[in-house]
């Protein structure tokens, strides 16, 4: 499992800042799973920032479009040299 490009410290929730998160979460997922997995594009998450209605990523379109921008804005920083949307189909900037 690749380490996050996003935070450093993996005890902390990435959306609310609390400690003891324990849930990975990949910021692209489905056919991108793989993708995000490959290039660090995950973040930790409680359970309840990431699996729960109605606040959690899963469930609620404005955590998940913040989730995607920012996720692409550190695969951009990152990876300079590499096509965002050619690798993941998409372009949410």
């Amino acid at each position: 499992m690749s380490k996050s490009i996003l935070q450093e410290d993996d005890n902390i929730c990435f959306l609310c800042g609390g400690y003891g998160a324990r849930e990975w979460h990949h910021i692209f997922g489905g056919f991108n799973r793989k993708n995000s997995e490959h290039y660090g594009l995950k973040v930790r998450l409680h359970h309840n920032c990431h699996n729960e209605p109605p606040n959690g990523v899963h469930y609620n379109k404005e955590a998940m479009e913040f989730l995607h921008k920012t996720g692409q804005r550190a695969f951009k920083k990152a990876y300079p040299d590499l096509n965002f949307k050619k690798i993941f189909g998409v372009n949410y900037l």
